[in-house]
C-alpha cells in the first residue's frame, strides 16, 4: 500500500523561507569567468574545384586470343614459356601426327597421275585434229577427245585442290601466335594428345601495347556524366571527356594517361551499374591482362566550396564543421563532403554557404556555443595546382 503523507501549508512555506534566508546568508567563493580563446577562421566562398572520382577496375589486354589445336595429334615441341613476348606468326607449339604428311604425299602423287593424264589428254587431241581437218575421220573423234581432256583438266584441278587442303592440314601442325603479346598459362606441355574438341585452350596471347581498364559506375554517376559532359551525342561526350588515371595495386599512380572510349549501353541488372572502358598505352609492357586497379576520374566543378579536412570531425558516421556566428559563438553543423585530390582537403555539397566562418585548426577542443576570438587566415591545399580557399 502506498503511503501519501501531506504537510501543511505553513509548514512548506516556512520550510522554503529558511533555505532562501540560508542561501542568501552563504557567501561562496568569486568563480573566475574563462577569457575567449583564439582559433583560426577562414571565410568561404564558392569556388573552381577538381575532384577525382575513383572507380575499382580490372585490366584485359586489347586482343586476348585463345590458342587452340585445329588438328589432333601430340605435342611434339613447346617453343615458348608461360609470361615470355611473342611476335605475329611465331611458332608456339608444333603437332606430330604423320597421317598429315601422309596426305601430303598422296596428294601430290594424285597430281602427278593427274598431270600426266592431261597430258596424255591433249596429245590425242593434237594427233585427231589434222585427220579431222582431212575428212579421214569424223568431227565426233575430236570433240570427244577434247571433252576427255577437259574431264582431264578437272580431274587435275580436284587434286591440286586435295593436295592444298592436305598441305593446309600439314601446316595446322606449327601453331603461331595471331598476334604480337604476351603468353598466359601452359596447361599442356610436350607429349600431351590434343585434339580440336580439346576444351581447354592451349595456352591464351595478351596484346598488351594498349590494355583496356573496365569500371563501373552507378546510375546516378552516369546520369551525371550524359547530363554534365560537354557534346551533343555520347561518342563526343566521351571524347570530350577529361584523361583518367590509373591507381596500380601498390597504390602507385601509372604514369601513363588514359581515355575513356566506351559505355555500355545498358544498366547490369544485378548490380544497376553501367560498364565503362578506358584505354591506356602500355609501352613498357608493365600493365597485365588480370591486374586490378582503380580509376581516377577527374570531376571538375565551376562553384562550389572546399575546406580543409582539419576543419572537420567526424561523429556517428556524419562530417561536423564549428561555424563562428556573429557573436563569435560556434555552432556544429553537419556538412556533405566529397574528398578532393591529394586527401587534404574536402568539397562541400551541402551545410555551408558563401560567407560563412569555419574553423580550422583546434576543432577538437570546442563545443558548440563556446565563445572563442577569431583569427582570420587563409589556407591552401595542394592537388594537380593549388587551389586556394580565399579569405575575403
Amino acid at each position: 500500500m502506498i503511503r501519501r503523507y501531506v504537510l501543511p501549508a505553513a509548514v512548506v512555506l516556512t520550510l522554503g523561507i529558511g533555505h532562501s534566508c540560508s542561501k542568501e546568508g552563504q557567501a561562496g567563493p568569486p568563480q573566475e569567468q574563462q577569457k575567449p580563446q583564439p582559433f583560426d577562421v577562414i571565410t568561404v566562398s564558392q569556388g573552381p574545384a577538381k575532384l577525382l572520382n575513383e572507380y575499382p577496375a580490372r585490366l584485359e589486354g586489347t586482343q586476348n586470343i585463345e590458342i587452340r589445336p585445329k588438328i589432333d595429334g601430340f605435342i611434339e615441341e613447346v617453343y615458348i614459356d608461360e609470361g615470355s613476348m611473342v611476335r605475329r606468326g611465331q611458332t608456339l607449339f608444333r603437332i606430330r601426327n604423320p597421317q598429315y604428311e601422309q596426305q601430303v604425299r598422296m596428294a601430290q602423287a594424285q597430281v602427278k597421275s593427274a598431270e600426266a593424264a592431261v597430258s596424255t589428254a591433249a596429245m590425242q587431241v593434237t594427233k585427231v585434229k589434222p585427220l579431222v581437218d582431212k575428212e579421214i575421220i569424223s568431227n565426233y573423234e575430236l570433240q570427244s577427245a577434247q571433252l576427255n581432256l577437259s574431264a582431264k583438266k578437272a580431274a587435275l584441278a580436284e587434286a591440286q585442290a586435295a593436295l592444298r587442303n592436305a598441305q593446309v592440314n600439314q601446316g595446322y601442325t606449327n601453331i603461331t601466335s595471331p598476334v604480337n603479346g604476351i603468353v598466359g598459362m601452359l596447361p599442356f606441355r610436350t607429349g600431351s594428345y590434343i585434339s580440336s574438341a580439346t576444351q581447354q585452350p592451349l595456352t591464351t596471347v595478351s596484346n598488351v601495347d594498349k590494355v583496356y581498364a573496365y569500371f563501373s559506375v552507378n546510375e546516378k554517376d552516369q546520369i551525371e556524366f550524359l547530363r554534365n559532359a560537354p557534346g551533343a551525342t555520347v561518342a563526343e561526350k566521351l571524347r570530350n571527356t577529361p584523361a583518367v588515371s590509373l591507381v596500380l595495386a601498390d597504390g602507385s599512380i601509372y604514369k601513363e594517361k588514359g581515355r575513356i572510349e566506351a559505355l555500355s549501353g545498358q544498366v547490369d541488372p544485378n548490380t544497376g551499374s553501367f560498364t565503362l572502358r578506358a584505354t591506356f598505352p602500355n609501352p613498357s609492357g608493365l600493365l597485365r591482362t588480370g591486374y586490378s586497379a582503380r580509376v581516377q576520374m577527374p570531376v571538375y566543378l565551376e562553384n562550389t566550396i572546399v575546406i580543409p579536412q582539419k576543419a572537420t570531425y567526424e561523429m556517428q558516421g556524419k562530417v561536423f564543421v564549428y561555424v563562428v556566428g556573429k557573436d563569435n559563438k560556434v555552432k556544429s553543423t553537419e556538412v556533405s563532403v566529397q574528398e578532393m585530390p591529394g586527401g587534404q582537403a574536402y568539397a562541400v555539397s551541402s551545410g555551408l554557404k558563401n560567407g560563412d566562418r569555419v574553423v580550422v585548426e583546434g576543432v577538437g577542443l570546442l563545443r558548440d556555443d563556446a565563445e572563442i576570438v577569431p583569427r582570420a587566415t587563409t589556407l591552401k591545399t595542394t592537388v594537380d595546382q593549388d587551389i586556394e580557399v580565399p579569405n575575403p
